[in-house]
C-alpha cells in the first residue's frame, strides 16, 4: 500500500470510558483482514514518561523491548496485537516541550519566536507521522489520552485537525468516544452530553467520523438516529459500545457493530475480506469454559489499584486460558502481613505471586509471604523485587545472615545480598536511568526455568536498579537456591531457584510484559500449572482423610 491512513481516537464527557481497548479492538480487526496496524499514544501530561510516576496516580508503566517506559495503554496494544510497540508508540506534552525547547537552544528555529503553533503543533504532527513513515504499517491510529475540553488537550487537538486537513479526506478520519448515560430516574438514555462532547470537538475545528457510546443499556435505532443528526455523521458510524463482561470480548462486539466496515469505507480501503478471528476465539472460548479453579495470592503493596498490576492480572488470565482453569487472584497488602495474619491470609491458596516494586514500605510481609511458600512448598513465582524478596528471605532463615537485606531499604546492611549496581552509583536523575528494555540471560540446562522456556538462551525486559549481589551466590547455591539464569554480557544473576521445593522460582526480569492472546507467557503457563497441580494434590489429600 503507497500511503499510510491515519486514524484518531478522542474521548469526551468522562475519562477511564475505553479509548485503549476500542482502539487495540479496532486494530485487531483490522490485522485480521489482513492490514498491518500500529498503535500511538498521545499523553497530555507534562512528565517526560510514566517512569516516575506512582502506580497510584496512573496505574503500571509498561516498558518495550526498546526500554521506553509507558503508558499502560500499550500494554493492551501489544496484548491484542501480539506486535511489539517502541518509544515511538507513547508520546506525552513533556516529551514534546522537551524536544522542542533542546531545538530552540541549538538555535534551529533561526530566531523566530517558539509559539505552541506551529511549533508544538508541527512537533506533534512528526511524531504522529513516525509510525507511517517507515512503510512497516498500512494503518497508524493514533489514541489521544485525556477528554475533549481539557486544557492540556489542546495543542493534541488542533495537531490533529490540521493533520486531517493536509493528509485529505480519504487518509485521516476520527473516531470520538463517548459516554451515552443512563437516567434510572427517567428510564431513559440521555443523548445531550455526547451532542456537548462532539459540539466541544467542532469547535476546535474538527467533525467527528464515527462515534463510538459507551452505554450500559442497548441503543435503540431512534437514538442512533438522534445521535446522528445532531452529531452530524452518518447513522452507520453510530457504534454501540456496550459493558462487555471481559475487555477480550469488545473486538467481537465492535466486528457485529461493524466498525471496521465504516472505518474501511470512509478511508476508501477495500473491504472484500472477513476478520479471521479463529486464534482469538479459541481463546475466549477456553477462557469462558475452564475446568477448573485455583486461587493466587498477588502480594504487593499498591493492591487497592488494580491498574498497578495491570499486565500480570492479563497474563495470569492468558495463563489460565491456555491451562483451562480459571486464575481466582486475591489480592493482599504486603503491609497487612506478619506472623498472626499469614496462615489465614495465604494458607487457603494454591500459588503465591510476590510482585514488583520500589521502596522500603511493605517489605517485612512481603519476605514473610516468601518464607511460607518456601516452608509449606506452594507454588511460588517473584517478579523483581519478589525474586530479591526471595533471596533475602533464604539469606536470613537459611544462611542465617539475620540482617541480610537490600541497600535499597538498608544502606547500612552488613549482608548486602542485594545491591546497588554499579553503573548506577553515580546517577542522579531518576526518570528512564534504571537497567530497561530487553536483555539476554542464559539459561542452566535441566533446571525448572530451562523446562518452561524450552531453550537455553531468552531475552526479557527489565525495569530494575538493584541486583542480585554476586558476592553471596556461592553461599546462597551451596545452601540450595540455585542460580539458573545468567546475563551473559555482565554475569548478572536473573534468575533463582529452590532445588527442593515443587515449584519456586523468581525472575529479575518482568515476564508479565511479553505476555499476549496469542502467546501467553510460559512462566505464567507453567505456574498456573504448579498451581493447578498443588490445587488437586489439596484435594486429593482432604478426601483421603474423609
Amino acid at each position: 500500500m503507497a500511503d499510510t491512513k491515519y486514524i484518531f481516537v478522542t474521548g469526551g464527557v468522562s475519562s477511564s470510558l475505553g479509548k485503549g481497548i476500542i482502539a487495540a479492538s479496532l486494530a485487531k480487526l483490522l490485522q485480521a483482514r489482513g492490514f498491518k496496524a500500529t498503535i500511538q499514544k498521545l499523553d497530555p501530561y507534562i512528565n517526560v514518561d510514566p517512569g516516575t510516576l506512582n502506580p497510584y496516580e496512573h496505574g503500571e508503566c509498561y516498558v518495550t523491548e526498546d526500554g521506553a517506559e509507558t503508558d499502560l495503554d500499550l500494554g493492551h496494544y501489544e496484548r491484542f496485537l501480539n506486535v511489539n510497540t517502541s518509544q515511538a508508540n507513547n508520546v506525552t506534552t513533556g516529551r514534546i516541550y522537551q524536544s522542542v525547547i533542546e531545538k530552540e537552544r541549538r538555535g534551529e528555529f533561526l530566531g523566530k519566536t517558539v509559539q505552541v503553533v506551529p511549533h508544538i503543533t508541527n512537533e506533534i504532527k512528526e511524531r504522529i507521522q513516525i509510525l507511517g513513515q517507515n512503510g512497516d504499517y498500512d494503518i497508524v491510529i493514533t489514541e489521544i489520552g485525556g477528554t475533549v475540553g481539557d486544557i492540556e488537550s489542546l495543542p493534541y487537538i488542533e495537531a490533529v485537525r490540521q493533520l486531517k486537513w493536509e493528509l485529505g479526506d480519504d487518509n485521516a478520519l476520527v473516531i470520538h468516544l463517548t459516554l451515552v448515560p443512563y437516567l434510572s430516574a427517567a428510564g431513559e438514555l440521555k443523548t445531550k452530553p455526547t451532542q456537548h462532547s462532539v459540539k466541544t470537538l467542532m469547535e476546535s475545528g474538527i467533525k467527528a467520523d464515527i462515534l463510538v457510546c459507551r452505554t450500559e443499556h442497548e441503543l435503540s435505532d431512534d437514538i442512533r438516529r438522534k445521535l446522528a443528526i445532531f452529531c452530524n455523521v452518518r447513522q452507520e458510524a453510530v457504534i454501540q459500545s456496550i459493558d462487555a463482561p471481559t475487555i477480550y470480548d469488545v473486538p467481537n462486539m465492535m466486528l457485529k457493530e461493524g466498525l471496521d466496515t465504516v472505518v474501511l469505507k470512509k478511508l476508501a480501503l477495500p473491504d472484500d475480506t472477513t476478520p479471521n478471528l479463529e486464534r482469538w476465539n479459541q481463546f475466549l472460548k477456553r477462557h469462558k469454559n475452564p475446568k477448573a479453579e485455583v486461587h493466587i495470592g498477588l502480594i504487593g503493596k499498591y493492591v487497592e489499584l488494580q491498574d498497578s498490576y495491570k499486565s500480570i492480572l492479563e497474563a495470569f488470565i492468558h495463563a489460565g486460558a491456555e491451562n483451562e482453569v480459571s486464575v481466582k487472584v486475591e489480592y493482599i497488602h504486603s503491609e497487612f502481613i506478619n506472623d498472626s495474619t499469614i496462615h489465614n491470609k495465604i494458607s487457603h491458596l494454591d500459588g503465591v505471586l510476590v510482585a514488583p516494586g520500589f521502596g522500603e514500605r511493605g517489605i517485612e510481609g512481603k519476605i514473610d509471604a516468601v518464607r511460607y511458600a518456601r516452608e509449606n512448598g506452594l507454588p511460588f513465582l517473584g517478579i523483581c523485587l519478589g525474586m530479591q524478596m526471595a533471596v533475602i528471605e533464604f539469606a536470613r532463615n537459611v544462611l542465617q545472615l539475620k540482617d541480610a537485606n537490600s541497600t535499597e531499604m538498608d544502606a547500612g546492611t552488613k549482608h548486602p545480598v542485594i545491591d546497588l549496581m554499579e553503573a548506577q552509583k553515580e546517577v542522579t536523575h531518576k526518570g528512564g536511568t534504571m537497567r530497561l528494555g530487553s536483555w539476554d540471560c542464559v539459561l542452566t540446562e535441566g533446571s525448572i526455568i530451562h523446562k518452561v522456556y524450552g531453550t537455553t538462551e531468552i531475552k526479557e525486559r527489565h525495569r530494575h536498579r538493584y541486583e542480585y549481589n554476586n558476592k553471596y551466590k556461592e553461599q546462597l547455591e551451596n545452601a540450595g537456591m540455585a542460580s539458573t539464569g545468567i546475563n551473559p554480557e555482565t554475569g548478572l544473576v536473573e534468575i533463582v531457584e529452590l532445588k527442593d521445593h515443587p515449584w519456586f522460582v523468581g525472575v529479575q526480569y518482568h515476564p508479565e510484559y511479553k505476555s499476549t492472546v496469542a502467546s501467553p507467557h510460559p512462566l505464567f503457563v507453567s505456574f498456573v500449572k504448579a498451581a493447578h497441580e498443588h490445587s488437586v494434590k489439596q484435594k486429593n489429600a482432604k478426601m483421603a482423610q474423609k
